[in-house]
């Protein structure tokens, strides 16, 4: 039991280079307002705009230890020669002169902590390394990576958030052009630019007729009292009736029936103009959603608030080399107690 513990302690306190621990917080928030009135930090962290998310938090800590910031750490600023310092003890060195991928990864896990409590929303990121300036270089390049993920899923999410809306605006788009082109085929074929005009001009001029045909059919009947029927001024009056009638029947037959009726042009007129309506209204609706997805969409977007700035490491805080040797010193007298019991009921058992 003594022994081992005297090997910890020598290994520990001989042989284990220092290592430094540089510490950043960080908030990932949107600009939504709570729905709830929150207390405390999180109170104090709402007032500097927005609240933060967990789950947002949560993907920023899981990609902070992932294999791609790792992979960016290592092109940046070569993560795997600082592990290897000269300083640095043979055990808790990284070994591998040229790690591969999954090695170097594994090895960093160990020496980067990331947390994000779910009271406050505060992520706590934690580097330690052989030398105070590389851990605070590791964790500034890390914060630089976690503004740049963030920065990522803004892009996505608004992409995501706003493509339905504006796939709904060129649909609407595509089919008010339709609906133009037919009223445009329509003013061609039928070569009448406003049917609507044209019928209520076609129909004033008939209900002007009409009254002509009144007032001479009027004058016909007082004239035939005073004058005998073979006059002139009455045959040429009769006439005027005659030809007044026929023209009344002319222009009203143009109306209701036969090829080219205003009925017919404006009954197809009218419904074209009515689906012309509903599409400029479905497009109004549209452009509308697409307003509102792309202001959710920004206010929805994400931030990363410093609460607490990287530090440059002063005083080594591990291996906590006191801690370590006393708990390996317990650990060995349990063990060995056990031990001790074990055996002791074993030989009472065979006696």
């Amino acid at each position: 039991m003594l022994l081992p513990t005297a090997l910890v302690a020598v290994y520990y306190y001989l042989i284990a280079a220092d290592q430094y621990q540089s510490e950043a917080h960080f908030v990932v928030r949107t600009s939504d307002t709570p729905s709830a009135a929150p207390s405390g930090l999180s109170q104090a962290l709402t007032m500097v705009g927005g609240t933060s998310s967990e789950r947002d938090a949560m993907v920023v800590a899981d990609y902070l230890e992932s294999h791609d910031a790792v992979k960016a750490l290592q092109s940046k600023i070569g993560l795997s020669e600082m592990y290897r310092r000269a300083e640095a003890d043979p055990l808790s060195r990284l070994w591998y002169i040229d790690p591969k991928p999954e090695q170097l990864q594994k090895y960093f896990k160990g020496k980067v902590d990331v947390d994000v409590s779910s009271e406050t929303g505060i992520t706590t990121l934690k580097v330690r390394s052989f030398r105070p300036e590389d851990s605070y270089r590791i964790i500034q390049e890390l914060l630089k990576l976690g503004e740049g993920r963030v920065n990522t899923l803004n892009q996505r999410n608004y992409a995501n958030a706003i493509t339905m809306a504006q796939r709904r605006v060129q649909e609407a788009e595509t089919n008010l052009s339709q609906v133009q082109r037919q009223i445009t085929q329509f003013r061609r074929s039928e070569a009448d630019f406003n049917p609507q005009v044209t019928g209520a001009s076609r129909t004033g001029m008939v209900s002007e007729l009409q009254g002509q045909l009144a007032v001479a059919k009027a004058q016909e009947a007082s004239m035939a009292t005073v004058v005998s029927a073979n006059s002139p001024q009455l045959v040429a009056l009769r006439q005027r009736v005659a030809a007044l009638s026929r023209q009344v029947a002319v222009e009203s037959s143009k109306l209701s029936s036969g090829p080219g009726n205003v009925a017919a042009g404006m009954g197809a007129y009218e419904g074209i103009k009515v689906r012309q309506e509903m599409a400029g209204k479905q497009l109004e609706i549209a452009s509308a959603g697409l307003q509102r997805a792309q202001d959710d969409a920004r206010r929805q977007q994400l931030f990363v608030v410093p609460v607490v700035d990287a530090n440059i490491p002063v005083k080594a805080l591990f291996p906590e080399r006191t801690k370590t040797v006393l708990t390996a010193f317990f650990a060995l007298m349990l063990a060995y107690g056990i031990g001790w019991l074990i055996t002791a009921g074993v030989k009472e058992h065979a006696a």
